[in-house]
């Protein structure tokens, strides 16, 4: 009984696998070095690539579960499709994929037509799988936006005014590792089941510019709903169509933005056993660690 966990040394990964370590359950973790990544004791290092078959092969061969998740690339689709013809192939009936709110209405973005194209698979093979679809990740904002924040006082991020219910990245895992965990111990494959991961809060350019405003004590402007500007600074230290998916990305978010439900966040909730973490819990906590 081994649970594999792909994108295991990113943000997401690295939280997951923080929490699969407390739980008593065997944990692989995929990477493409095993010589370099750093895991909790007990978690076993897999060398693996998913457009490497046979490698992929081998990692999946000892696997009774598992988390897949991959990367924003332009064989994204290629790499989530062939993993899962593999896991069939190796008789695995425990699932969790990392997919994303909205993939089934914004199909002009190519990062989510390519998660929501992995759920049709999950769907038509009849695959006990649990679907996450989270929300777009606070800590995108502290990751990227910090010196906007405390310099200029700009909040640059162009999210519109419809509302963005955004989650915090170690809520999101907690859920993931709550979904692993019960599949991995269930005596049978669990039915299929697509949970929304969300934040408490449909936040707006403006609504987040003031919560900066409030923390940092100084007045924090939102840079407007213009995608452009954001597209081309992004082009600047990554290729073209990654700057351009995530314009487009944007640009759904202003025209409809990707609010949840009441019904979303009180599942949120029941999950983690308490209210999702709110954005405001999220900033300051970020405040106090660049302050420190």
């Amino acid at each position: 009984m081994t649970i594999l966990v792909t994108g295991s040394t990113g943000t997401i990964g690295t939280h997951l696998i923080n929490h699969l370590a407390g739980e008593g359950v065997a944990i692989h973790a995929l990477t493409r070095d095993p010589n370099k990544a750093k895991f909790p004791d007990g978690v076993v290092p897999v060398r693996g690539d998913m457009l490497d078959v046979e490698a992929m092969r081998n990692a999946l061969s000892e696997v009774t579960t598992l988390f897949l998740l991959n990367a924003v690339t332009p064989q994204e689709l290629s790499e989530a499709l062939l993993t899962l013809n593999l896991a069939r192939e190796a008789g695995i009936q425990r699932v969790v994929y990392f997919s994303v709110f909205n993939g089934q209405s914004f199909t002009s973005v190519p990062h989510f037509a390519a998660k929501y194209s992995v759920e049709q698979m999950i769907e038509q093979y009849d695959i006990p799988a649990t679907i996450l679809r989270p929300n777009c990740f606070m800590q995108n904002d502290a990751l990227f936006f910090k010196d906007a924040l405390l310099g200029a006082g700009i909040y640059p991020f162009p999210i519109g005014e419809k509302g963005v219910s955004m989650v915090d990245a170690r809520d999101v895992a907690q859920v993931a590792a709550r979904a692993l965990v019960d599949r991995e111990r269930a005596t049978d494959p669990l039915p299929h089941q697509i949970i929304n991961v969300v934040g408490p809060q449909a936040l707006t350019g403006t609504s987040i510019a003031a919560i900066w405003s409030e923390l940092l004590g100084k007045t924090v402007k939102y840079a407007g709903d213009d995608t452009s500007p954001l597209e081309k600074q992004i082009g600047q230290h990554a290729p073209g169509w990654m700057a351009m998916d995530l314009r487009l990305m944007l640009d759904r978010f202003v025209q409809d933005g990707m609010r949840a439900t009441s019904s979303d966040v009180a599942e949120m909730a029941r999950l983690l056993g308490r209210p999702p973490r709110s954005y405001a819990e999220f900033a300051a906590e970020a405040i106090a660690q660049w302050r420190s």
